[in-house]
């Protein structure tokens, strides 16, 4: 794991002025930042033609080295605002090692009130800015961006997009000599567009021939304010004697993108569901969402409140990556709801309950920023959760409960979502180029596109019956607020959980119970779940008169989690199941090989499934992911962790382990 990166650590001049105390460099120009962050990035690569050519539907996408203060990034998008057409989106891909804490960009953006309403914005989602890859949609969905928040070289070998312009705007060479490196100009060339351009406030001669060396056709052009020259130039292409770029594997590659008609089904309104439509609707799409029951989230998505928890690792792990860059992009989308009724960010506090979960947490205190998460002992526990605790723990002060209907009521109820309720897709066939659902001998729908988001039920259709999905039911129980409970400030797990109230209630919970079908809450688990709030916490246990409790009178509900061997999600497009074993036995005698056959994509078809109790977390930042196969666009998360949760692995490890289960000794 990456040791923990700090916040840009800033002095400020007597014009207010922001300058990096690492670098000993200014952010943007003494004479006027706005001139020449529009002067150097933005009329160099062309921006304001480029914008109003976009057609309804297009997209542009700009890379930026060193985000700063955002402030090349919000010129670029008040330009697309001006001159794009309303149906064009825009991708702002950006990479930075040390950002602003949230302060100190609202004092860096108060200097430029031209840029306030753009500004605003981007501070109410400049939220959970933590290591990896974070992205905040804005402009309900138009304009995304996506911050790599860590070393340029260690976050752009992960990013799969094509930079349609480069904005070369770290540090001065002079002062930060590792932004400028043959290796890093080497990484923008592969992920360079054909036609790319680029464009930086640096004339230096041997960041031009570096440039140069990688494919770029840099040009000086005049600059501006003290600035002599600048450079600028375009892709012309990889270099003939540079190594080629390593391909992707097939099974990994992305399908064709969909011609034609925008339009899809998404099957099941729960949390996985209900982003994915949200996702795809926010890029255009016209999403039918069929719902076998009476209402959405009506499964695991229906709970009263679910706990937004870090289960993390210290090791960097591709569950922990997709953990934390999830849990921001969540967290984010909840503040487009009621704090208090929908959500409310009163943090998490995970007890140490045992010398080895002690262990544990002071592992990840080590790998992981304090605003992330720091340890309390159990004096600063009991202050932070407002109840008497036999344990210190980790707490995360950016977690918190959310009540699960109503985000997925607020992502369904997105412009271009139709809900169909009552709707039970039994089978799937496709005629021509559309996928039919039918319900027995009822046609319901029909799009080009289908993303089966139904949990556990996906396996029931062929394509994704080899799914390894497992169903884990899960019961929670609701307890009266009293008086004195009202105390309790934050969530507090320990082997359970429980939330402070919300409307007049507190959800405790849940059991894991691998081997019932039945859904009918039970005394057992309603007295197991009070056996658990007494570990919690013995006082809060009296608080909430637990003693007196019949656990037959108690309320609450069950349901199904939904999950896979590895804990990742699965998430993307699906390939047909027996040719894909055909295509690919060469793997069963030579794991290293990589055919050179082209993957059998079942053309259209995509699952977001196998979210187990983590769906607050990973579902959203899924259906980015999703969305992001389907429309060609920057993936939301590294490579590495799309190839992780790519639902061909399974089929993958299945021909390899097939090729070691033969071999002798």
């Amino acid at each position: 794991m990456n040791p923990v990166q700090p916040n840009a650590q800033l002095d400020w001049d007597d014009q207010g002025r922001p300058r990096s105390r690492v670098f000993d460099d200014v952010y943007f120009s003494d004479q006027s930042g706005l001139e020449e962050t529009r002067y150097v990035f933005l009329e160099q690569n062309r921006l304001q033609e480029r914008f109003a050519a976009l057609p309804v539907g297009g997209r542009l996408v700009i890379g930026e080295t060193g985000f700063g203060t955002g402030l090349n990034f919000l010129c670029a998008w008040q330009l697309f605002a001006q001159h794009a057409t309303p149906g064009a989106r825009l991708h702002f891909v950006s990479v930075e090692k040390y950002p602003l804490s949230h302060a100190d960009l609202q004092r860096a953006l108060a200097l430029w009130p031209e840029l306030k309403p753009l500004a605003e914005q981007l501070l109410a989602q400049y939220i959970a800015i933590h290591p990896g890859f974070q992205r905040l949609v804005l402009d309900n969905g138009r304009v995304t961006l996506t911050l790599l928040i860590g070393d340029a070289l260690e976050q752009l070998p992960q990013l799969d997009a094509q930079i349609d312009a480069w904005f070369l705007d770290g540090f001065a060479p002079a002062k930060n000599p590792e932004m400028w490196t043959a290796e890093l100009f080497a990484e923008l060339a592969r992920l360079a567009a054909p036609g790319s351009t680029i464009s930086t406030f640096t004339s230096t001669g041997w960041v031009r021939r570096l440039l140069n060396g990688a494919g770029f056709k840099m040009k000086r052009t005049p600059g501006i304010g003290h600035k002599w020259e600048i450079l600028r130039g375009e892709f012309l292409g990889w270099p003939a004697d540079a190594a080629p770029v390593a391909a992707i594997k097939p099974w990994f590659a992305r399908p064709p993108a969909p011609k034609g008609e925008r339009r899809a089904l998404v099957i099941g309104g729960g949390m996985a569901g209900c982003a994915s439509a949200a996702s795809l609707a926010a890029r255009g799409w016209q999403v039918s969402l069929l719902e076998r029951h009476a209402g959405l989230a009506q499964e695991a998505s229906g709970n009263p409140q679910g706990v937004l928890y870090l289960k993390l690792s210290a090791h960097g792990t591709a569950l922990s990556q997709m953990i934390v860059s999830g849990f921001g992009h969540t967290r984010r989308l909840l503040e487009h709801l009621q704090r208090g009724v929908d959500w409310d960010g009163c943090g998490v506090l995970q007890l140490a309950f045992n010398a080895k979960e002690a262990e544990r947490q002071a592992q990840l205190a080590q790998a992981f920023a304090p605003d992330l998460l720091h340890l309390l002992d159990r004096d600063q526990a009991q202050a932070r959760a407002g109840i008497g605790l036999e344990h210190g723990g980790l707490f995360f002060p950016e977690g918190g409960w959310v009540h699960p209907p109503a985000l997925c009521q607020w992502q369904a109820s997105q412009p271009g979502i139709t809900v169909h309720v009552h709707h039970q897709v039994l089978a799937l066939r496709k005629v021509n180029d559309q996928w039919q659902a039918w319900d027995g001998d009822r046609l319901l729908a029909s799009a080009p596109v289908v993303v089966l988001a139904g949990a556990a039920e996906v396996k029931q259709f062929a394509a994704s019956a080899e799914l390894p999905l497992k169903r884990i039911r899960g019961q929670i129980t609701r307890l009266p607020q009293t008086a004195a409970s009202q105390a309790l400030a934050t969530v507090v797990c320990a082997e359970g959980y429980v939330a402070p109230a919300r409307l007049g209630e507190h959800t405790l919970g849940a059991s894991f119970d691998f081997k019932s079908d039945d859904l009918t809450p039970t005394v057992a688990e309603h007295a197991g779940n009070l056996e658990l709030l007494q570990e919690i916490s013995p006082d809060l246990a009296q608080r909430l008169r637990t003693a007196t409790l019949d656990p037959h009178t108690l309320k609450g509900r069950a349901a199904f989690r939904c999950t896979s061997p590895d804990y990742l999600p699965i998430v993307g497009p699906l390939a047909d199941p027996q040719a894909f074993a055909l295509a690919f036995a060469a793997l069963r005698k030579d794991a290293r090989h990589t055919p050179d056959t082209a993957c059998p994509w079942l053309d259209g078809l995509y699952v977001n499934s196998g979210h187990g109790s983590r769906g607050l977390i990973t579902a959203p930042l899924s259906s980015e992911l999703l969305a992001a196969w389907l429309d060609n666009e920057p993936l939301p998360l590294p490579r590495s962790v799309a190839e992780a949760c790519h639902p061909n692995r399974f089929a993958l490890r299945a021909l390899i382990r097939s090729n070691v289960a033969k071999t002798p000794g």
